[in-house]
């Protein structure tokens, strides 16, 4: 009746089996929402009211099927009250006067009442619609200005569909999950030199930058979880180990404790500071079996994760750097991002920490947009004032006294698995050449040309380029062109008698476009400046 009155048109029955859902999630409950809930409530109360009123104290007459009779009140008498009272078991449902009623909805008047069990149809599908949960939990749907906005959000849908990462990692041969260790990533030959490319990438920079990279162990006992404050608030999403002796360790979630116990572990004077300390240690978190995602989400991965202790007075020049990190990184990848500043939530563990009488407790978020208008978080770079009171974290300042350092946490990729998704999307399967799993196709003419096919392979493998050498004998030369152009190879090298006697090979890029016959020389020349160069193209 408060529905009805609400939104004046209401079908109520068991929903069918939808063919396909869309949810529309919303940050916050729309005003408009709020203000249905609360007149739905104020109509429910008043029905419920006056039905009490009508029914007070009125008798009525139940006749059962079996022949009984049974006496009754209106409005608090009902279906299952009446089999508690007759001794039917098994009940699912039931019929008042031939209509479905609910075993838990009053009756209203004198009505010929019948119980139905499992045996019948009626309630076979009762059990049934609640087995598979199509109560009415949330309402999923989306709609669109017009046709044209439709057609669009279609478009993208097949779109993210098609760049989907797991799908390219599964034609392309790069990663694959099993259910013995779940969440678990195991990454193939190409996927694991993407996944190489990626680390030595940021470790380039690393030693530009002045970073130096650390070595931490992977488990360690609950008093360090306990001494960090991660025990208490991050436990539940940890896996831990017990001993013999009853000794309970726990699979590092992150990287900072263990920093800390570097940092502490002698006296440190402000002639060393800033020291910045890099990690490619695994991390585990134990992550909601619902909530794992091909390599976006996963329990087991690596970050670009690092640490800098710094001076107050070295703050701002080491969050300058930071963001300057980010952005000559995301613009290899071709990414635009913007930043957001997140400033301490309440409530959080998380002390203030007072720096030139300024409460400082910050952490800015970088969010990536890839391919159809996607976003994802990757980058962050968080100041951590509580860690060092944890620990006592202090150094020898100009003065001669002990001070107090600030800690930074910074990761630019984030998760080397979710970024691997991301450019896995981003670029549709298409590696860049600097970033390619299969970089060179070498394919012969005849017979005759395998000799001199293995050679230009080898010269290419000995110059650091993945390489391969197509020797089917069975498939002709524009199949194997096809075949490695389906393989997303960046470049295809075909060689026959003409290219063995003048040193040279006819290139082809894996659009189709044929750049003809170069001396090998020069084609490794152009290719070796295209890949250091991190070139998103594949033009010389």
């Amino acid at each position: 009746m408060a529905v009805t009155q609400l939104f004046r048109l209401v079908v109520c029955r068991a929903p069918a089996r939808a063919a396909v859902r869309v949810q529309r999630r919303y940050s916050k409950v729309s005003p408009i929402v709020s203000e249905h809930l609360r007149v739905f409530e104020a109509l429910r109360e008043k029905h419920i009211n006056r039905a009490r009123v009508e029914a007070s104290e009125k008798p009525l007459t139940i006749h059962l099927d079996d022949g009984q009779t049974v006496r009754g009140k209106a409005g608090v008498t009902t279906p299952l009250s009446v089999a508690q009272s007759v001794r039917v078991k098994g009940a699912l449902v039931s019929k008042v006067n031939g209509e479905l009623w609910e075993l838990g909805q009053p009756l209203q008047a004198d009505c010929e009442l019948k119980l139905l069990g499992f045996d019948t149809v009626e309630g076979r599908q009762v059990l049934t619609f609640f087995f598979f949960i199509q109560s009415l939990m949330r309402l999923l749907g989306v709609a669109f200005p017009g046709g044209k906005e439709k057609e669009e959000w279609e478009r993208e849908q097949e779109e993210a569909r098609r760049r989907d990462h797991r799908r390219i990692g599964n034609d392309q041969e790069l990663f694959f999950f099993n259910d013995v260790s779940p969440g678990s990533c195991f990454f193939l030959p190409k996927g694991a030199h993407i996944y190489n490319t990626l680390t030595d990438f940021i470790k380039s920079e690393y030693r530009r930058r002045g970073f130096t990279e650390v070595v931490t162990p992977t488990l360690y006992s609950t008093a360090l979880w306990e001494r960090s404050g991660h025990w208490e608030h991050y436990s539940e999403n940890m896996f831990t180990v017990t001993s013999e002796g009853s000794q309970t360790y726990a699979l590092k979630p992150m990287n900072c404790p263990a920093h800390c116990l570097m940092f502490e572990q002698r006296v440190r004077s402000w002639r060393e500071l800033p020291i910045r300390w890099a990690d490619f240690g695994a991390l585990h978190r134990n992550e909601l079996s619902g909530a794992l995602g091909g390599l976006t989400r996963v329990r087991r991965f690596c970050q670009d994760d690092a640490h800098i202790f710094c001076t107050p007075e070295q703050l701002e020049q080491e969050i300058v750097a930071c963001l300057d990190f980010v952005r000559c990184v995301y613009e290899v990848f071709g990414f635009s991002f913007h930043c957001l500043l997140s400033t301490r939530p309440t409530p959080t563990y998380r002390l203030f920490y007072t720096l030139l009488t300024v409460h400082v407790c910050v952490c800015v978020c970088v969010c990536v947009l890839a391919c159809v208008c996607e976003q994802h978080q990757c980058a962050t770079i968080q100041l951590d004032f509580q860690l060092p009171i944890r620990f006592d974290l202090q150094y020898v300042g100009k003065d001669g006294h002990l001070h107090r350092p600030v800690m930074i946490h910074r990761a630019v990729l984030g998760s080397l698995e979710r970024m691997f998704a991301i450019l896995a999307e981003n670029f549709g399967g298409k590696w860049p050449l600097w970033l390619s799993p299969a970089q060179v196709m070498v394919i012969p003419v005849v017979g005759s040309s395998e000799s001199y096919a293995k050679q230009v392979v080898q010269r290419f493998r000995e110059a650091g380029f993945m390489a391969d050498f197509n020797d089917d004998q069975g498939a002709t030369l524009n199949k194997k062109i096809r075949s490695a152009q389906i393989t997303q190879y960046n470049y295809i090298f075909v060689v026959g008698e003409k290219e063995s006697e003048t040193g040279t090979v006819n290139v082809r890029s894996r659009g189709g476009k044929q750049l003809g016959r170069r001396p090998i020389e020069e084609v490794m020349a152009s290719l070796i400046q295209l890949r250091d160069s991190r070139s998103n193209t594949d033009e010389f």
